[in-house]
């Protein structure tokens, strides 16, 4: 158990040393930022030779994975000290100098105008360590993690479950807008590292349990549930590697299957949860059917976007590389099982995505399993998230009749695109585009294109529909019956408001 005196004062030297995502930029600037992102870090080192201060030798000793002199390092902890920073599992002495043992950094997230900063300690990296990285090592914040924190919907609940924790950070985001987080893991050295960042961070709502995926809370209901699970597809095949963080022990996709279906118990009416996955295509069946299998009989609302698929071949590349083998003997070993661990379930490519589920008041009425690799327009897709659902919830009981009456308003951040043919006067395409949320793109004909142009929350759409069809010339039932499928698509994705 970690001392709270000595993490108080790690938090005292960590302010005091301005050690921000801010300062350690200003160290060695953008480009260097950016290697560090790509796991190149001899731009930051080139750029710290001429620098001193406390920011510098952290940044050296915890960010790098450097030796540094125990003399700097003690002035850069002054309230904690090297023994302290030794009792806290951060470093080790040799001689006179002190050698990295922990990755301590600081993480700013932005969900859309709300800006916070933690600082995350995790296990260090196969930068740092010069080798591939242990089975047990704890992840500090990945691009997936980042992922799923823009994902969550941060509306204030009494209690989310953290399924599945890792070093703890989506139970720091989540702890911002809750009264509780119970947070679990397979790893007592992921929940001892989590502690640890939520103690460092100020949060005292997060309580940590032991244990795979739902067992520590078997008959517990909670408001929502967030998870980026241990979802990468992994040979169970000897002398294959099983990371805690990302492995979950279980063959192919079944993993992900498993949180899915077993989420309606876990939920209250109208709770949510959010996930990230992957899920295999095999010969007869694409990713997206299987998912579909896996909700049947949960009568869960869903809503489900892949936003990549890869070959077996890239996926195995990929997640090779990331344990920190090099290409070669090992590699090519690791390679083979790959595939025929693929092979003998006839996988031919595997997808990725977000998945939010919803436990609903009454019978389910979501059911949306769409792909788009395209980017993304904004920061905080959680509220474009929940604004889903709420369009989605206000629409969808709306007769055509009831709908028609409605005063719909184009969204602000959607503009019309237009292609001419040279020395034409109508458009050959009409594209409407997000400049923000899921930067979606819709398809236009001349009649929606006219009634969308028209909706600014003045005229019901039965007094547009009936003045484009005069306009058009075309009867004003059949052009209402054409166009309000597509108007209800245009609300659930965000392109017109609903009243207000």
């Amino acid at each position: 158990m970690q001392s709270k005196s000595l993490i108080r004062r790690l938090k005292s030297d960590l302010t005091a040393a301005h050690f921000t995502v801010e300062s350690l930029t200003d160290l060695w600037g953008a480009a260097a930022d950016a290697a560090l992102f790509r796991g190149q870090r001899v731009p930051a080192l080139r750029a710290l030779e001429e620098q001193v201060g406390a920011a510098a030798s952290l940044a050296r000793l915890f960010v790098l994975g450097l030796p540094v002199c125990s003399a700097d390092v003690g002035g850069a902890l002054p309230e904690l000290g090297v023994d302290g920073a030794v009792a806290l599992g951060l470093l080790e002495v040799a001689g006179d100098t002190c050698i990295p043992r922990l990755d301590v950094r600081p993480y700013r997230f932005d969900d859309g105008g709300n800006a916070e900063d933690f600082w995350i300690v995790s296990d260090l990296g196969e930068l740092s360590l010069g080798h591939a990285i242990p089975e047990e090592h704890v992840l500090g914040v990945g691009g997936a993690s980042k992922t799923l924190s823009r994902l969550m919907i941060s509306d204030p609940v009494d209690t989310v479950l953290d399924l599945g924790t890792g070093c703890g950070i989506q139970a720091l985001h989540a702890a911002r807008h809750a009264r509780l987080v119970v947070a679990t893991d397979i790893s007592q050295r992921a929940l001892n590292l989590a502690t640890l960042n939520a103690e460092l961070n100020g949060f005292t709502n997060i309580e940590f349990r032991l244990g795979s995926l739902y067992e520590p809370v078997a008959g517990e209901r909670f408001d929502r549930i967030i998870s980026n699970p241990p979802f990468v597809i992994t040979p169970r095949a000897p002398g294959v590697p099983s990371y805690d963080y990302r492995d979950g022990g279980m063959v192919g996709d079944s993993l992900v299957a498993e949180v899915i279906r077993s989420a309606a118990a876990h939920l209250v009416p109208g709770g949510v949860a959010q996930f990230l996955g992957n899920w295999e295509y095999q010969e007869e069946q694409t990713g997206l059917d299987r998912l579909g299998e896996w909700l049947a009989g949960t009568g869960l609302d869903a809503w489900v976007i892949e936003r990549e698929v890869q070959s077996a071949e890239q996926y195995a590349e990929t997640w090779i590389r990331d344990g920190g083998v090099k290409p070669g003997g090992e590699f090519d070993m690791l390679y083979d099982a790959w595939l025929d661990d693929f092979a003998s379930r006839r996988v031919t490519r595997v997808g990725f995505g977000y998945v939010t589920l919803r436990m609903p008041q009454g019978k389910s009425t979501l059911r949306r399993l769409e792909r788009h690799h395209g980017g993304t327009g904004s920061a905080g897709l959680g509220e474009v998230i929940a604004a889903t659902l709420r369009a989605h919830d206000w629409q969808f009981p709306l007769s055509d009749e009831a709908l028609a009456q409605a005063r719909l308003t184009v969204a602000p951040d959607v503009t019309e695109e237009r292609h001419y043919w040279p020395g034409q006067e109508d458009p050959t395409v009409m594209t409407l585009r997000q400049g923000g949320g899921f930067a979606r793109e819709f398809a236009l004909d001349t009649a929606l294109a006219a009634i969308v142009g028209a909706c600014d929350g003045e005229l019901t759409l039965a007094a547009i529909v009936a003045a484009v069809a005069q306009l058009l010339a075309v009867d004003e039932e059949e052009l209402r019956r054409a166009v309000l499928p597509g108007l209800r698509e245009l609300l659930v994705c965000g392109f017109l408001f609903p009243p207000t």
